[in-house]
Protein backbone atom coordinates (compact mmCIF):
# COMPACT_ATOMS: atom_id res chain seq x y z
CA UNK A 1 0.00 0.00 0.00
CA UNK A 2 1.34 3.65 -0.79
CA UNK A 3 0.22 6.66 1.16
CA UNK A 4 -0.09 9.81 -0.46
CA UNK A 5 0.39 12.54 1.12
CA UNK A 6 -1.23 16.14 0.21
CA UNK A 7 -0.27 19.15 2.14
CA UNK A 8 -1.58 22.46 1.90
CA UNK A 9 -0.52 24.08 -1.19
CA UNK A 10 1.49 27.43 -2.14
CA UNK A 11 -1.19 29.77 -2.83
CA UNK A 12 1.05 32.52 -3.90
CA UNK A 13 0.70 36.77 -2.94
CA UNK A 14 2.78 36.18 0.51
CA UNK A 15 0.00 33.69 1.86
CA UNK A 16 1.48 31.71 4.92
CA UNK A 17 -1.88 30.26 6.04
CA UNK A 18 -5.20 29.52 5.36
CA UNK A 19 -8.62 28.85 7.14
CA UNK A 20 -10.25 25.51 6.36
CA UNK A 21 -13.82 25.96 5.23
CA UNK A 22 -15.52 22.74 3.99
CA UNK A 23 -14.26 19.29 3.29
CA UNK A 24 -15.74 17.57 0.25
CA UNK A 25 -14.46 14.26 1.06
CA UNK A 26 -14.27 11.73 4.40
CA UNK A 27 -11.92 8.78 4.99
CA UNK A 28 -13.00 6.01 2.90
CA UNK A 29 -14.43 7.66 0.35
CA UNK A 30 -12.47 7.02 -3.39
CA UNK A 31 -11.14 10.17 -5.04
CA UNK A 32 -10.12 10.48 -8.68
CA UNK A 33 -7.47 12.75 -9.70
CA UNK A 34 -8.53 16.48 -10.07
CA UNK A 35 -11.19 16.05 -7.65
CA UNK A 36 -12.01 18.92 -5.10
CA UNK A 37 -10.90 17.48 -1.79
CA UNK A 38 -11.10 20.91 0.49
CA UNK A 39 -12.19 24.80 0.55
CA UNK A 40 -9.79 26.76 2.41
CA UNK A 41 -9.99 30.33 3.00
CA UNK A 42 -7.81 33.44 1.96
CA UNK A 43 -8.47 36.37 4.06
CA UNK A 44 -11.83 36.85 1.79
CA UNK A 45 -11.61 34.54 -1.00
CA UNK A 46 -12.23 30.97 -1.12
CA UNK A 47 -10.51 28.53 -3.15
CA UNK A 48 -10.86 25.02 -3.83
CA UNK A 49 -7.81 22.39 -3.41
CA UNK A 50 -7.96 19.00 -5.87
CA UNK A 51 -6.21 16.08 -5.50
CA UNK A 52 -3.47 14.97 -7.39
CA UNK A 53 -3.49 11.54 -6.84
CA UNK A 54 -6.65 9.03 -7.28
CA UNK A 55 -7.15 6.86 -4.70
CA UNK A 56 -9.07 6.18 -1.14
CA UNK A 57 -8.93 8.43 1.49
CA UNK A 58 -7.58 7.17 4.48
CA UNK A 59 -7.22 10.77 6.82
CA UNK A 60 -7.87 14.19 6.91
CA UNK A 61 -5.16 16.76 8.08
CA UNK A 62 -7.80 19.05 10.01
CA UNK A 63 -11.11 20.01 10.92
CA UNK A 64 -13.14 22.64 9.69
CA UNK A 65 -12.50 26.44 10.94
CA UNK A 66 -8.89 25.30 11.48
CA UNK A 67 -6.13 27.18 10.76
CA UNK A 68 -3.50 25.25 8.29
CA UNK A 69 0.14 26.81 7.27
CA UNK A 70 1.06 26.33 3.97
CA UNK A 71 3.00 23.23 3.51
CA UNK A 72 1.12 21.25 6.52
CA UNK A 73 -0.47 18.10 5.55
CA UNK A 74 -3.79 18.13 4.29
CA UNK A 75 -5.05 14.89 3.34
CA UNK A 76 -3.84 10.78 3.00
CA UNK A 77 -4.68 8.73 0.48
CA UNK A 78 -3.77 5.08 -0.29
CA UNK A 79 -3.36 4.96 -3.81
CA UNK A 80 -2.23 1.65 -5.93
CA UNK A 81 0.75 3.31 -8.25
CA UNK A 82 4.14 3.75 -6.81
CA UNK A 83 5.70 7.01 -6.39
CA UNK A 84 4.47 10.52 -6.00
CA UNK A 85 3.81 13.74 -7.55
CA UNK A 86 3.19 17.12 -6.87
CA UNK A 87 3.78 18.36 -3.26
CA UNK A 88 2.83 15.17 -1.76
CA UNK A 89 4.97 11.97 -0.59
CA UNK A 90 4.25 8.56 -0.99
CA UNK A 91 5.28 6.28 1.71
CA UNK A 92 5.22 2.63 1.56
CA UNK A 93 2.98 1.42 4.25
CA UNK A 94 5.46 -1.63 5.65
CA UNK A 95 8.57 0.56 5.32
CA UNK A 96 10.06 2.02 8.95
CA UNK A 97 8.83 5.29 9.50
CA UNK A 98 12.73 6.19 9.33
CA UNK A 99 12.94 5.70 5.80
CA UNK A 100 13.19 8.83 3.85
CA UNK A 101 10.07 8.98 1.44
CA UNK A 102 10.56 8.05 -2.30
CA UNK A 103 9.40 11.53 -4.32
CA UNK A 104 9.10 12.54 -7.89
CA UNK A 105 10.04 15.95 -9.56
CA UNK A 106 7.39 18.59 -7.56
CA UNK A 107 5.16 20.31 -9.72
CA UNK A 108 4.20 24.09 -9.98
CA UNK A 109 0.89 23.97 -8.56
CA UNK A 110 2.12 22.28 -5.00
CA UNK A 111 5.39 23.94 -5.07
CA UNK A 112 6.62 22.75 -1.50
CA UNK A 113 7.08 25.90 0.76
CA UNK A 114 6.64 25.20 4.69
CA UNK A 115 5.91 28.26 5.96
CA UNK A 116 5.88 29.06 9.69
CA UNK A 117 2.91 29.60 11.55
CA UNK A 118 1.77 30.46 15.06
CA UNK A 119 -1.29 28.14 15.48
CA UNK A 120 -0.64 25.09 17.53
CA UNK A 121 0.61 22.06 15.33
CA UNK A 122 -2.53 19.19 14.82
CA UNK A 123 -1.97 15.85 16.23
CA UNK A 124 -0.12 13.44 13.32
CA UNK A 125 -2.80 12.31 10.82
CA UNK A 126 -0.91 8.64 11.96
CA UNK A 127 -2.32 8.99 15.73
CA UNK A 128 -5.75 9.48 14.41
CA UNK A 129 -8.11 7.50 14.32
CA UNK A 130 -9.49 6.71 10.73
CA UNK A 131 -12.83 5.45 11.68
CA UNK A 132 -14.66 8.72 11.93
CA UNK A 133 -18.52 9.10 12.85
CA UNK A 134 -20.19 11.34 10.74
CA UNK A 135 -23.50 12.67 11.35
CA UNK A 136 -26.38 10.39 9.74
CA UNK A 137 -27.69 12.22 6.74
CA UNK A 138 -31.59 13.00 6.02
CA UNK A 139 -31.34 10.80 2.79
CA UNK A 140 -30.97 6.94 3.01
CA UNK A 141 -28.01 5.28 1.33
CA UNK A 142 -30.17 3.63 -1.04
CA UNK A 143 -30.94 6.18 -2.62
CA UNK A 144 -27.62 7.46 -3.60
CA UNK A 145 -26.07 7.19 -7.07
CA UNK A 146 -23.98 4.50 -7.61
CA UNK A 147 -21.34 6.66 -9.17
CA UNK A 148 -20.44 9.97 -6.99
CA UNK A 149 -20.19 13.00 -8.96
CA UNK A 150 -19.15 16.47 -8.00
CA UNK A 151 -22.21 18.47 -7.27
CA UNK A 152 -22.69 22.19 -8.23
CA UNK A 153 -23.01 24.29 -5.45
CA UNK A 154 -21.70 27.14 -3.79
CA UNK A 155 -19.64 27.61 -0.54
CA UNK A 156 -22.79 28.90 1.60
CA UNK A 157 -24.90 26.03 0.64
CA UNK A 158 -22.13 23.55 0.91
CA UNK A 159 -21.16 24.68 4.20
CA UNK A 160 -24.43 24.55 5.47
CA UNK A 161 -24.80 20.92 3.84
CA UNK A 162 -21.77 20.07 5.89
CA UNK A 163 -23.40 21.20 9.17
CA UNK A 164 -26.71 19.67 8.89
CA UNK A 165 -25.19 16.41 7.87
CA UNK A 166 -26.33 16.20 4.07
CA UNK A 167 -24.53 14.57 1.29
CA UNK A 168 -24.74 16.85 -1.18
CA UNK A 169 -24.59 14.09 -3.91
CA UNK A 170 -28.48 12.59 -2.70
CA UNK A 171 -29.81 16.25 -2.76
CA UNK A 172 -32.05 16.85 -5.62
CA UNK A 173 -30.84 20.51 -7.23
CA UNK A 174 -33.74 22.66 -8.80
CA UNK A 175 -31.28 25.81 -9.45
CA UNK A 176 -29.68 27.06 -12.90
CA UNK A 177 -27.88 24.47 -14.56
CA UNK A 178 -28.17 21.67 -12.24
CA UNK A 179 -27.14 23.82 -9.35
CA UNK A 180 -27.96 23.17 -5.25
CA UNK A 181 -29.66 25.56 -3.95
CA UNK A 182 -30.38 26.71 -0.59
CA UNK A 183 -34.07 25.63 -0.67
CA UNK A 184 -32.81 21.96 -1.79
CA UNK A 185 -31.36 22.29 1.59
CA UNK A 186 -34.68 23.05 3.24
CA UNK A 187 -36.31 20.38 1.33
CA UNK A 188 -34.33 17.89 2.63
CA UNK A 189 -34.38 18.63 5.81
CA UNK A 190 -38.71 18.79 5.35
CA UNK A 191 -38.66 15.48 4.21
CA UNK A 192 -36.31 14.15 6.79
CA UNK A 193 -38.57 15.86 9.54
CA UNK A 194 -41.35 14.05 7.93
CA UNK A 195 -40.16 10.96 8.24
CA UNK A 196 -39.39 11.03 12.16
CA UNK A 197 -42.74 12.57 12.89
CA UNK A 198 -44.45 9.51 11.12
CA UNK A 199 -42.68 7.02 13.36
CA UNK A 200 -44.51 6.74 16.52
CA UNK A 201 -42.30 6.92 20.14
CA UNK A 202 -41.07 3.52 21.21
CA UNK A 203 -44.18 1.81 23.39
CA UNK A 204 -46.45 4.20 22.43
CA UNK A 205 -49.78 3.40 20.59
CA UNK A 206 -50.73 6.59 19.57
CA UNK A 207 -48.92 9.76 18.33
CA UNK A 208 -48.30 11.99 20.72
CA UNK A 209 -50.26 15.02 21.44
CA UNK A 210 -47.91 17.67 22.88
CA UNK A 211 -45.97 19.64 21.32
CA UNK A 212 -41.77 18.87 20.85
CA UNK A 213 -39.80 21.16 22.37
CA UNK A 214 -38.12 24.10 20.29
CA UNK A 215 -34.23 22.42 18.95
CA UNK A 216 -31.60 24.17 19.21
CA UNK A 217 -28.61 24.58 16.92
CA UNK A 218 -25.19 25.40 17.12
CA UNK A 219 -23.51 26.90 14.33
CA UNK A 220 -20.12 26.64 14.14
CA UNK A 221 -18.25 30.48 12.92
CA UNK A 222 -15.94 29.90 10.17
CA UNK A 223 -14.49 30.73 6.83
CA UNK A 224 -15.98 34.09 5.59
CA UNK A 225 -18.78 34.90 9.18
CA UNK A 226 -15.51 34.40 11.48
CA UNK A 227 -13.56 36.97 9.04
CA UNK A 228 -16.07 39.60 9.25
CA UNK A 229 -16.43 38.93 13.32
CA UNK A 230 -12.86 39.35 13.09
CA UNK A 231 -12.72 42.26 11.22
CA UNK A 232 -15.86 43.91 12.83
CA UNK A 233 -14.59 43.18 16.43
CA UNK A 234 -10.64 44.57 15.44
CA UNK A 235 -12.57 47.80 13.42
CA UNK A 236 -14.48 48.71 17.28
CA UNK A 237 -11.62 48.05 19.16
CA UNK A 238 -9.13 50.14 17.52
CA UNK A 239 -11.09 53.06 15.97
CA UNK A 240 -12.56 55.32 17.69
CA UNK A 241 -15.99 55.96 15.89
CA UNK A 242 -17.88 59.23 15.42
CA UNK A 243 -21.18 59.01 13.49
CA UNK A 244 -23.11 62.38 11.83
CA UNK A 245 -26.55 62.11 10.49
CA UNK A 246 -27.62 64.48 8.24
CA UNK A 247 -31.21 64.17 5.65
CA UNK A 248 -30.69 65.20 2.51
CA UNK A 249 -33.63 66.04 -0.04
CA UNK A 250 -33.08 63.77 -3.25
CA UNK A 251 -36.08 65.10 -5.06
CA UNK A 252 -34.18 66.49 -8.03
CA UNK A 253 -31.76 63.81 -8.14
CA UNK A 254 -33.92 60.88 -8.75
CA UNK A 255 -36.16 63.14 -11.26
CA UNK A 256 -32.83 63.16 -13.04
CA UNK A 257 -31.67 60.08 -12.50
CA UNK A 258 -35.48 59.39 -13.91
CA UNK A 259 -34.44 60.82 -16.81
CA UNK A 260 -31.34 59.56 -17.61
CA UNK A 261 -32.96 56.02 -17.43
CA UNK A 262 -35.72 56.74 -19.49
CA UNK A 263 -33.34 57.81 -22.36
CA UNK A 264 -30.16 55.88 -21.88
CA UNK A 265 -31.52 53.35 -19.69
CA UNK A 266 -31.76 50.86 -23.22
CA UNK A 267 -28.13 51.60 -24.11
CA UNK A 268 -25.89 52.38 -21.27
CA UNK A 269 -27.79 50.77 -18.73
CA UNK A 270 -29.89 51.57 -15.45
CA UNK A 271 -28.99 54.23 -13.13
CA UNK A 272 -29.53 53.42 -9.46
CA UNK A 273 -28.34 55.98 -6.82
CA UNK A 274 -25.31 54.33 -6.15
CA UNK A 275 -23.32 55.98 -8.78
CA UNK A 276 -24.36 59.39 -8.47
CA UNK A 277 -23.22 59.03 -4.54
CA UNK A 278 -19.75 57.88 -5.74
CA UNK A 279 -19.54 61.00 -7.71
CA UNK A 280 -20.72 62.87 -5.03
CA UNK A 281 -18.16 61.72 -2.80
CA UNK A 282 -15.42 61.98 -5.90
CA UNK A 283 -15.76 65.37 -5.31
CA UNK A 284 -16.62 66.03 -2.08
CA UNK A 285 -13.13 64.26 -1.10
CA UNK A 286 -11.00 66.76 -3.07
CA UNK A 287 -11.81 69.37 -0.69
CA UNK A 288 -12.13 67.13 2.41
CA UNK A 289 -8.52 65.08 1.82
CA UNK A 290 -8.07 63.46 4.87
CA UNK A 291 -11.29 61.29 4.58
CA UNK A 292 -9.81 59.45 1.46
CA UNK A 293 -7.28 57.82 3.77
CA UNK A 294 -6.22 54.86 5.45
CA UNK A 295 -4.65 55.25 9.06
CA UNK A 296 -1.28 52.90 10.19
CA UNK A 297 -2.13 53.44 13.78
CA UNK A 298 1.07 51.35 14.80
CA UNK A 299 3.25 53.93 12.68
CA UNK A 300 1.23 56.38 13.33
CA UNK A 301 0.74 57.78 9.67
CA UNK A 302 -2.36 58.78 8.01
CA UNK A 303 -1.95 57.81 4.07
CA UNK A 304 -4.21 60.20 1.82
CA UNK A 305 -5.20 59.18 -1.32
CA UNK A 306 -5.40 61.12 -4.59
CA UNK A 307 -7.07 58.09 -5.85
CA UNK A 308 -10.30 57.41 -4.80
CA UNK A 309 -10.79 53.17 -4.23
CA UNK A 310 -14.83 53.11 -3.37
CA UNK A 311 -15.49 50.15 -1.10
CA UNK A 312 -19.15 48.46 -1.71
CA UNK A 313 -20.54 47.15 1.01
CA UNK A 314 -22.07 43.97 -0.41
CA UNK A 315 -24.26 41.58 0.84
CA UNK A 316 -23.72 38.12 0.15
CA UNK A 317 -24.87 34.26 1.30
CA UNK A 318 -21.99 33.64 2.79
CA UNK A 319 -22.11 37.20 4.58
CA UNK A 320 -20.65 40.90 4.06
CA UNK A 321 -18.36 41.44 1.37
CA UNK A 322 -16.14 44.53 0.27
CA UNK A 323 -15.36 44.62 -3.17
CA UNK A 324 -13.75 47.85 -4.78
CA UNK A 325 -14.34 49.91 -7.14
CA UNK A 326 -10.91 51.64 -8.28
CA UNK A 327 -10.11 54.62 -9.51
CA UNK A 328 -13.58 56.05 -9.61
CA UNK A 329 -12.31 59.56 -10.18
CA UNK A 330 -11.48 58.42 -13.56
CA UNK A 331 -15.15 56.50 -14.54
CA UNK A 332 -18.59 57.98 -15.66
CA UNK A 333 -21.61 57.67 -14.51
CA UNK A 334 -22.37 54.43 -16.67
CA UNK A 335 -19.13 52.73 -16.52
CA UNK A 336 -18.66 53.01 -12.45
CA UNK A 337 -22.72 51.35 -12.60
CA UNK A 338 -21.52 48.89 -14.74
CA UNK A 339 -18.23 48.19 -12.94
CA UNK A 340 -20.30 48.09 -9.38
CA UNK A 341 -22.79 45.35 -10.75
CA UNK A 342 -19.67 43.68 -12.33
CA UNK A 343 -17.95 43.29 -8.41
CA UNK A 344 -21.20 42.57 -6.82
CA UNK A 345 -22.15 40.01 -8.73
CA UNK A 346 -18.89 37.80 -8.31
CA UNK A 347 -19.24 38.40 -5.02
CA UNK A 348 -22.49 36.76 -4.56
CA UNK A 349 -21.06 33.70 -6.62
CA UNK A 350 -18.08 33.47 -4.76
CA UNK A 351 -16.13 34.45 -7.94
CA UNK A 352 -14.35 37.36 -6.75
CA UNK A 353 -10.23 37.67 -6.87
CA UNK A 354 -8.09 38.72 -3.37
CA UNK A 355 -7.49 42.42 -5.74
CA UNK A 356 -11.09 42.92 -6.07
CA UNK A 357 -11.85 42.61 -1.73
CA UNK A 358 -8.64 45.09 -1.09
CA UNK A 359 -7.66 48.03 -1.00
CA UNK A 360 -10.51 50.48 -0.66
CA UNK A 361 -9.79 54.06 0.81
CA UNK A 362 -13.42 55.00 1.75
CA UNK A 363 -16.50 52.54 1.69
CA UNK A 364 -20.56 52.82 1.27
CA UNK A 365 -22.76 50.97 2.64
CA UNK A 366 -26.31 50.77 1.95
CA UNK A 367 -29.19 48.73 2.91
CA UNK A 368 -31.79 49.80 -0.06
CA UNK A 369 -35.15 49.61 0.81
CA UNK A 370 -34.09 47.78 4.31
CA UNK A 371 -31.99 51.26 4.87
CA UNK A 372 -34.75 52.58 8.37
CA UNK A 373 -34.57 56.02 9.61
CA UNK A 374 -30.74 56.16 10.48
CA UNK A 375 -27.80 53.67 11.09
CA UNK A 376 -24.11 53.33 12.88
CA UNK A 377 -21.99 51.89 9.76
CA UNK A 378 -18.57 50.05 11.25
CA UNK A 379 -15.64 51.54 9.77
CA UNK A 380 -13.86 49.02 7.14
CA UNK A 381 -10.32 49.55 9.22
CA UNK A 382 -8.33 50.63 8.48
CA UNK A 383 -9.93 53.52 6.38
CA UNK A 384 -10.97 55.94 8.20
CA UNK A 385 -14.63 57.03 6.77
CA UNK A 386 -17.49 55.37 5.28
CA UNK A 387 -20.79 57.00 4.13
CA UNK A 388 -23.92 55.22 5.24
CA UNK A 389 -27.11 55.34 2.86
CA UNK A 390 -30.64 54.84 4.42
CA UNK A 391 -34.21 54.63 2.62
CA UNK A 392 -35.12 56.88 0.61
CA UNK A 393 -39.46 58.43 2.24
CA UNK A 394 -41.55 60.53 1.16
CA UNK A 395 -41.84 62.70 4.40
CA UNK A 396 -43.03 66.40 4.89
CA UNK A 397 -41.08 69.15 5.16
CA UNK A 398 -41.01 72.77 5.03
CA UNK A 399 -40.38 74.62 1.71
CA UNK A 400 -41.33 78.24 0.99
CA UNK A 401 -43.17 78.45 4.23
CA UNK A 402 -45.21 75.37 3.12
CA UNK A 403 -45.41 71.51 4.11
CA UNK A 404 -44.68 70.22 0.97
CA UNK A 405 -44.02 66.32 0.42
CA UNK A 406 -40.48 65.65 -0.04
CA UNK A 407 -38.52 62.38 -1.41
CA UNK A 408 -35.84 62.60 1.96
CA UNK A 409 -33.21 60.40 2.28
CA UNK A 410 -30.75 60.29 5.63
CA UNK A 411 -26.90 59.84 5.52
CA UNK A 412 -25.40 57.97 8.34
CA UNK A 413 -21.55 58.51 8.04
CA UNK A 414 -19.15 57.28 10.40
CA UNK A 415 -15.39 58.49 11.13
CA UNK A 416 -12.00 57.69 13.20
CA UNK A 417 -12.46 60.39 15.75
CA UNK A 418 -8.47 60.08 16.06
CA UNK A 419 -7.59 61.44 12.75
CA UNK A 420 -11.10 62.97 11.71
CA UNK A 421 -11.98 65.94 13.80
CA UNK A 422 -15.97 66.32 14.10
CA UNK A 423 -16.00 69.57 12.07
CA UNK A 424 -14.41 68.04 9.00
CA UNK A 425 -16.84 64.93 8.67
CA UNK A 426 -19.72 66.96 9.04
CA UNK A 427 -17.83 69.62 6.44
CA UNK A 428 -17.55 66.41 4.18
CA UNK A 429 -21.13 65.37 5.06
CA UNK A 430 -22.63 68.90 4.10
CA UNK A 431 -20.73 68.69 0.91
CA UNK A 432 -22.40 65.50 -0.12
CA UNK A 433 -25.52 67.14 0.68
CA UNK A 434 -25.42 70.19 -1.37
CA UNK A 435 -23.72 67.95 -4.51
CA UNK A 436 -26.62 65.30 -4.42
CA UNK A 437 -29.39 68.21 -3.84
CA UNK A 438 -28.40 70.58 -6.59
CA UNK A 439 -27.05 67.07 -9.13
CA UNK A 440 -26.32 69.57 -12.01
CA UNK A 441 -22.73 70.62 -9.99
CA UNK A 442 -22.00 66.58 -9.93
CA UNK A 443 -20.43 67.53 -13.30
CA UNK A 444 -19.09 70.48 -13.04
CA UNK A 445 -15.19 70.41 -12.75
Amino acid sequence: MNVHVIKMPDLGEGIAEVELVAWHVQPGDRVAEDQVLADVMTDKATVEVPSSVAGRVLALGGEVGQVLAVGAELIRIETEAAGATGDSAAVTASAPASRPARTSAPAPTFASTSVPSPVPAAPPLAARSMDVPAAAPLETEASLPAVRHRPIASPAVRARAWELGIDLVAVSASGPAGRIVQADLDACVARGAARLEQQPPRGASSPPTAQRPAATHDVKIVGLRRRIAQRMQESKRRIAHYTYVEEVDVGELEALRAQLNATWGAQRGHLTLLPFLIRAVVLAVREFAPVNARFDDEAGVLTQYDAVHVGIATQTDAGLMVPVLRDAQAGSLWSNAAEVARLADAARRGKAVRDELAGSTITITSLGRLGGIMSTPVINHPEVAIVGVNRIALRPAIRGGAVVACQLMNLSSSFDHRVIDGAQAAGFVQRLRELLEHPGTLFVE
